[in-house]
């Protein structure tokens, strides 16, 4: 039974707590290099806990209920509004959501019957979760395998008289590279069509980078033609978890994104996200950190994470085998080994204590690993790529993940909805892949050779199965 028969006090439950997240990776500390954001200021991420605890049991339903909420969503939206060119903007759990307010958006007002979204293959999944969601179509648009930016003229070629939305990335997550927004938008905006700039990693970093003398294009509201953006504040405005603005250009697109009902006879419905009932919490946290930070602090923040950035960007050339790809004009960085399986090469940084996020081949672009460089980077560059060299020399000595003859094509083959989760984990345990939880961190060269060499759509479905044997 998961319920205890009587309560159990805080002491109790904060030593249960530590106990479980004995096998998790540090969230300080810049040994984990995606997922999350440390400033490497302590009093920054308390002031954020305190904000976020203030605001924890603070209904966001009902703003006229907590007036709170409307003053300090103003703050945070108008902050970024400031930063990314003007507009009108919403308050939301993360970029996905802001995403999925922004194609709702496009979707409604442009009223077609078979709408769809025009984006690079860079562009982030979350545009193909609103459109499953959504009931639009995704037109899919090859990057240039030497920039990995997405040719204007490609775009231009794929929207057609169906088309409510065109997608640039500012810049994309996978090689950390900027889209041609100012072209992008002005061939969208030719053809009738919205553009949305996905800056949910960038739009809070991009403006402190240029401020700090990095060659920035231009890429926000001010660009003519672009629609609305996405910024997350979880990401470098280093808030907690659940932050993230939409921005629109005008007000009436934002109403777009509302949804309202009437019929029932129960309370007023009437939501700017995707979520009905939600905490304040990490509206309460984004309002502390932007707070406590402030100008001077974020410019700061720019200014070593540029440093980082380069630093790494010039260390990984250094080592032979390895290969940053393309020119990140933020401080996201990918690089590939010409005779290193990265795969193997990210196992051997997770056991040394670091974290090096492996992305799979996907439209020409070779299987590479990602580092998110955050303010807390700079401190520990010399350590990362000492560790990044010993990793790599590891794997040559190893050599590539080896997989049993007909591994792949049984995968392919295999109808997965009808063997359960207990034939599944079987599966996975005879490869060397344990999915039960407590076994601390796995070796994953092998699943992630695995789901290199399948199709994307069977990638998926193993991918749902993990998910599903992981969670019991």
């Amino acid at each position: 039974m998961n319920l205890p028969a009587t309560g159990r006090t805080p002491e109790d439950l904060l030593a249960e707590l530590a106990a479980l997240r004995e096998h998790d990776l540090p969230v300080r500390g810049g040994q984990v290099t995606s997922y999350v954001y440390d400033t490497g200021r302590p009093e920054v991420h308390e002031a954020a806990a305190r904000g976020y605890l203030e605001m924890l049991e603070v209904n966001s339903l009902d703003p006229t209920a907590f007036p709170s909420i409307v003053e300090m969503e103003k703050q945070v939206v108008g902050a970024v509004a400031d930063l990314l060119g003007g507009g009108h903007g919403i308050f939301t759990s993360g970029g996905t959501e802001s995403i999925m307010l922004a194609v709702k958006a496009a979707r409604d007002a442009a009223g077609r019957a078979r709408p769809n979204l025009v984006a690079p293959v860079t562009a982030h999944p979350a545009f193909h979760k609103a459109a499953h969601y959504l009931g639009l179509e995704v037109r899919a648009v090859p990057v240039d395998l030497g920039t990995y930016k997405v040719p204007v003229q490609a775009v231009a070629d794929a929207i057609d008289e169906d088309t409510v939305l065109v997608v640039v990335s500012a810049p994309a997550y996978p090689q950390g590279v900027i889209d041609p927004v100012e072209e992008v938008a002005a061939v969208a905006a030719s053809a009738g069509v919205r553009c949305h700039v996905d800056a949910c990693v960038g739009g809070w970093l991009l403006p402190w980078l240029r401020e700090a003398g990095a060659d920035v294009p231009p890429f926000d509201l001010s660009v003519p033609g672009v629609t609305s953006i996405s910024c997350d504040l979880h990401k470098f405005g280093y808030a907690p978890k659940g932050a993230s603005v939409v921005l629109f250009a005008d007000p009436a697109l934002r109403r777009r994104a509302y949804f309202a009902s009437a019929a029932w006879p129960g309370y007023t419905i009437i939501n700017a996200t995707v979520q009905s009932s939600r905490t304040a919490g990490p509206l309460g946290g984004a309002w502390a950190t932007l707070q406590a930070l402030g100008r001077d602090g974020y410019l700061e923040l720019g200014r070593t994470t540029l440093e980082a950035a380069a630093r790494l960007r010039k260390g990984i050339a250094g080592i032979d085998g390895l290969r940053v790809l393309g020119e990140p004009e933020s401080t996201l960085i990918a690089f590939t080994g010409d005779d290193v399986d990265v795969f193997v090469l990210a196992d051997e940084a997770r056991a040394r204590g670091w974290l090096m996020q492996p992305q799979l081949s996907y439209a020409g672009i070779p299987a590479n690993l990602h580092i998110t460089v955050t303010g807390v980077t700079l401190a520990g560059v010399d350590a990362m790529l000492e560790v990044i060299a010993e990793s790599a020399a590891a794997a040559r000595r190893i050599g590539p993940a080896t997989l049993p003859d007909g591994l792949v094509d049984l995968i392919a083959g295999l109808d997965l909805d009808a063997l359960d989760d207990a034939a599944f984990a079987e599966l996975a345990a005879s490869v060397g892949v344990d999915l039960r939880p407590g076994t601390g961190q796995p070796r994953m060269a092998v699943v992630n050779t695995v789901l290199d060499a399948l199709p994307a759509p069977v990638r998926e479905s193993v991918l749902v199965r993990f998910l599903s044997v992981i969670y019991g």
